[in-house]
């Protein structure tokens, strides 16, 4: 049966915890066999997604389709992403989520594989693509839930952890979309596809490697799985610091995120040109790169307040262009903007994986994950009719404004404020056990 209270007193008292001495936790509490395996799984599979727009934009347009096509095209992954997330979040509570995890990283094996056919063999269908978009996104559903409690099993550095697998992130995120440039160059989309599959099939392999003691048993078994989903969604609400950040990240996301790709693009590409677009997202993803490693080592006792602090320098990144400000100025107004998102992001990540629970972290994580994807397309959406509106200048820096308002309101809130750090996970990574008969994996 389902029990009906929270379960937020499985952690200890956050009031009664003392924060930790500076400085990063040793490299080998970080660096296991485990967590090499788990980071190079991640790292590959990240990479391979940056190229994806790439080849997805290339390929669409040499046979003729629209860019409203190419959106078509990535909003129907999103929207089965963000509608299906939080399911994959409560099948990875109720079965074993590494095997979702594969299952899901080999379905895209197969579909990044068939566009590849698709592309290289000159069969491209809209409707084809359409297809395959919906499956990653949902296989994406599927894998995305079960990466918050992965992570408490292989890392016993779980801030650690986050921090260099989003340094990682930030560099796939320079280096995978000059690759696919190269390799659409030199070769043809198709050959991206079969990269991308390749980077997945990697994934699957690493996961696979890991040799993890079983998680954990669940203190009650739900009765069902809308039980499950109904119990994951009472853990949600019943953590004041979790959901009023959601509550404030969905109109950051809306107000700011959403209308700042498709604006900064419209307003930098006319005037300073392509490569001047590029130079500011390269500028963006090197920002993100050196937070993630700022966060890697300055660990605060309370990590939400310092996270919050940081977003007060996201407000610098639709300022900056909506201000029109010289392109070296720009650029370094993006740096710190990612900088500062970084390392909200690592601290945010680290609080959810080490407050929660792991028998109901899956389901937790596809809730928070679910309330911020969702409003991207929504921003998005918007950013157009505002700017018609109202001008692209002032809806960008509003968009400054409205994050100035974000950072100030989780300070507000006692809960996100007052957060203190848990100084050792409380699910520490297992000791390596050595592979049971027959060379299969543990757990």
């Amino acid at each position: 049966m389902t029990s009906s209270a929270p379960r937020s007193d499985r952690r200890a008292d956050p009031g009664a915890e003392v924060a930790p001495g500076p400085g990063p936790a040793p490299a080998d509490r970080l660096w296991s066999a485990d967590f090499r395996r788990y980071f190079t799984a991640r790292t590959v599979a990240m990479l391979g997604d940056t190229m994806l727009p790439v080849a997805l934009s290339a390929g669409l347009l040499s046979y003729g389709y629209s860019a409203g096509d190419i959106g078509l095209v990535m909003a129907a992954s999103t929207a089965c992403f963000a509608g299906l997330v939080i399911f994959g979040g409560v099948f990875a509570d109720r079965f074993d989520v590494r095997a979702q995890m594969i299952g899901a990283d080999l379905i895209r094996v197969c579909t990044q594989s068939t566009a590849a056919f698709l592309f290289l063999t000159h069969r491209v269908r809209l409707w084809e693509v359409l297809v395959i978009a919906a499956v990653n996104g949902t296989a994406a559903a599927m894998f995305q839930p079960g990466v918050a409690s992965t992570v408490v099993r292989v890392a016993a550095d779980v801030q650690g952890a986050n921090a260099v697998t989003r340094t990682a992130e930030s560099v796939a995120g320079l280096a995978g979309p000059a690759f696919a440039g190269v390799l659409v160059g030199v070769a043809s989309p198709g050959v991206v596809f079969a990269v991308h599959a390749s980077t997945y099939l990697t994934s699957a392999v690493c996961l696979i490697l890991l040799r993890l003691a079983p998680p954990p048993p669940r203190a009650a078994a739900a009765a069902s799985f809308r039980a499950d989903l109904a119990e994951g969604w009472r853990e949600f609400t019943a953590r004041t610091w979790m959901w009023s950040v959601i509550v404030v990240w969905m109109a950051f996301m809306v107000c700011v995120i959403g209308p700042y790709t498709p604006l900064a693009a419209g307003r930098i590409i006319p005037e300073h040109g392509a490569g001047a677009y590029g130079l500011v997202n390269s500028a963006l993803g090197g920002g993100t790169a050196v937070g993630a490693l700022l966060a890697l080592r300055v660990r605060a006792a309370h990590p939400l307040r310092a996270g919050s602090l940081a977003l007060f320098a996201t407000a610098l990144m639709p300022a900056s262009v909506g201000l029109d400000l010289p392109m070296a100025a720009l650029c370094g107004c993006v740096f710190v903007a990612g900088a500062g998102t970084a390392y909200w992001g690592v601290n945010w990540a680290t609080s959810v994986q080490t407050q929660v629970p792991n028998d109901i972290l899956n389901r937790i994580h596809a809730y928070e994950v679910a309330g911020s994807v969702a409003m991207v397309p929504v921003g998005q959406a918007l950013a157009g009719p505002a700017a018609a509106a109202f001008g692209a200048d002032r809806v960008l820096r509003t968009g400054g404004v409205v994050a100035v308002a974000v950072a100030a309101a989780l300070l507000a809130v006692p809960a996100v404020r007052d957060l203190r750090r848990v100084p050792v996970p409380a699910h520490p990574a297992p000791a390596e056990r050595p592979e049971p008969a027959g060379g299969l994996p543990a757990g």
